[in-house]
């Protein structure tokens, strides 16, 4: 169980700095391509705020989301605002789902997701981190995998290679990280191994489809195995 304390101090920090930086675009940036396909910056912060909301009702105890569709129209009609009212959502709906984590809870009790998926109320706050820091990544303004916090990043890989692991249609793969001496392993257990070497934020863009996804790594055994998408 994670220290849920600890992690929405970094929900606020990462907050907080992707406020700063996206207060520097202009209404014609916030409608330029994203790192998303298909998505523009606006569509990124769009999500943003929705998830925090929907964070707030899996706390509450109501659906995350009323549906799939009902998510994807949500970002469809809040993606063209202009700036000052994308960086007010962000920032109220960030409050929001704060505020609710202030109440007295049992933090060891399970909670429902998107998808019928469950997990602690303690891990939520890292999920949440996540959200913020990689779509950060994804708005495409300068902050890269490598500008990640280094916890941040080993925690991801641990989640990300957990999420993969048993996957029959991803081969044997350990990942090494050529600083600090990390070793990972993921995926299922046909075909042939394979090992993959680099800087954990390269190991990360793999995990989590960003960056180069990969493609600096050193690869032994086999080709960079491909992963579905998250």
């Amino acid at each position: 169980m994670n220290d849920h304390v600890h992690d929405l101090r970094s929900v606020r920090e990462a907050t907080e700095r992707l406020l700063t930086a996206a207060a520097k675009l202009d209404n014609a940036a916030l409608a330029e391509q994203s790192h998303l396909p298909g998505w523009t910056r606006g569509h990124v912060l769009a999500h943003l705020a929705r998830n925090a909301d929907a964070l707030v009702n899996v706390f509450e105890g109501r659906p995350m989301y009323e549906s799939a569709t009902a998510r994807d129209a949500d970002i469809e009609r809040d993606a063209d605002r202009p700036l000052e009212e994308q960086l007010a959502d962000v920032r109220d709906s960030a409050a929001r789902f704060l505020a609710t984590t202030e109440h007295d809870q049992d933090w060891s009790r399970t909670v429902e997701l998107r998808g019928g998926v469950t997990d602690l109320a303690a891990n939520v706050p890292f999920r949440r981190w996540v959200e913020v820091d990689l779509h950060h990544v994804d708005l495409n303004i300068g902050y890269e995998l490598s500008d990640l916090p280094a916890e941040f990043t080993a925690r991801e890989i641990d989640f990300l290679a957990d999420r993969w692991s048993g996957r029959p249609e991803v081969p044997p793969v350990t990942l090494r990280a050529t600083a600090g001496d990390r070793t990972w392993h993921t995926g299922g257990t046909e075909g042939a191994p394979v090992t993959l070497t680099g800087p954990a934020d390269e190991l990360l863009g793999w995990l989590a489809g960003r960056g180069l996804k990969g493609a600096r790594l050193s690869v032994e055994g086999g080709p960079l195995p491909a992963l579905p998408a998250l």
